[in-house]
């Protein structure tokens, strides 16, 4: 268990230190409360001193807000145009706006409680996430608000057509607000309708779809136990917990099937938030798990489908040459492909250095078979 140390009233303080993605806790801490501006708050955080907030809540937020608009002002400057350039000024920025934002620290009582004026209830969110409560502990603000924030998705849900129904999403598994890739899945041509695999389930989204077109039997892998939890409640909540297993394992179950589908992270670099992990896959490690370990689980005439963005490739940060030597080395045939085009909000922000990329990006759906 980490511990966050500071000096409060002349006095050595100390309480557990929370964070969702495992990053240790700050060295420097000052208090701060409602007297202190944004400029100086923005000079402490550049400095490596994180602020324990002692004022009102909603103050807190807006003290964020204001650091947050200071950091990124100093960080349009430096953009880089060219590719793959630009995306990773863009990266370095948001890690270094991550860093630097969270450093503003709030107080959590035992109960999970938020011991400030003004201060939302957070008890449930917080114990969705962190589990039962066991004393006071201190969290960044922009952590918990992410908290609080996952926490109306899960409860209500993200309507989802090709299901008929909601999905759920949990703290820290990516939400399929990006309808794209489940409709590529939902009218892809079924090879069989006896059993599938799902790489890499996240939410269970695509393993619902499969079962909900008549698959008699799914089984959905995956390796974070946060998407192994939210894929289960999902599909309980869609009456398909029984035709659909869900097991926690790094990439393939035991076995093959005649179809196994993949939707792994689409971009080859690392991630900076939990959430990154649906998305940036570092090295293209999943990817050439997925594509290396295939052969070996699939029946003779089975399907592969990998549902994968182009967005890399529009990146420069790979090649459409070098996935299709991905195919080639672990002894794949490319039988068909869906495409769609991007549908997403980010797709339209001219503003975004990356949006010429964003704007033509390409989802498709592979269809692979063995040589």
């Amino acid at each position: 268990m980490s511990e966050i140390c500071w000096i409060e009233d002349g006095e050595a303080r100390s309480a557990r230190w929370r964070s969702a993605n495992g990053s240790a806790p700050p060295g420097r801490v000052v208090v701060a409360d409602d007297r202190i501006s944004a400029d100086r708050a923005y000079r402490f955080v550049r400095e490596g001193v994180a602020l324990l907030w002692r004022g009102d809540y909603h103050n807190a937020r807006l003290l964020l807000s204001a650091v947050a608009r200071r950091v990124e002002r100093r960080s349009r400057g430096g953009d880089v145009r060219a590719l793959p350039g630009a995306f990773h000024a863009q990266r370095e920025a948001r890690s270094r706006q991550a860093t630097l934002l969270g450093r503003l620290l709030v107080p959590l009582d035992q109960d999970y409680s938020v011991p400030l004026r003004r201060a939302p209830d957070v008890r449930v969110a917080c114990a969705e996430v962190y589990g039962p409560a066991a004393g006071p502990s201190v969290v960044s603000l922009r952590e918990l608000l992410g908290i609080v924030g996952a926490h109306e998705w899960r409860r209500k849900g993200v309507e989802v057509p090709a299901l008929g129904g909601r999905i759920h999403p949990h703290y820290g598994v990516f939400s399929p607000v990006r309808g794209e890739y489940v409709d590529l899945v939902a009218r892809a041509p079924l090879v069989s309708r006896s059993r599938a695999f799902d790489i890499g389930t996240g939410t269970g989204v695509l393993a619902a779809v499969l079962a909900r077109r008549g698959v008699e039997r799914v089984v959905a892998t995956d390796r974070d136990p946060r998407a192994v939890a939210c894929a289960r409640d999902n599909l309980r909540r869609l009456g398909l917990a029984e035709r659909v297993e869900v097991m926690r394992v790094d990439v393939f179950p035991p076995g093959r099937a005649p179809l196994v589908v993949c939707n792994p992270p689409w971009i080859p670099a690392e991630p900076v938030s939990p959430l990154d992990h649906a998305v940036y896959d570092p090295g293209g490690r999943m990817l050439r798990g997925f594509l290396d370990g295939l052969s070996a689980h699939l029946e003779p005439d089975g399907e592969g489908w990998l549902i994968l963005s182009d967005l890399a490739e529009r990146l420069m940060l790979r090649t459409r040459a070098e996935l299709l030597a991905g195919f080639a080395a672990a002894g794949l045939r490319v039988l068909g492909r869906l495409e769609t085009r991007a549908r997403h909000p980010r797709a339209r922000e001219e503003t975004d250095a990356l949006h010429a990329a964003r704007a033509a990006e390409v989802t498709s759906l592979w269809r692979l078979g063995r040589v």
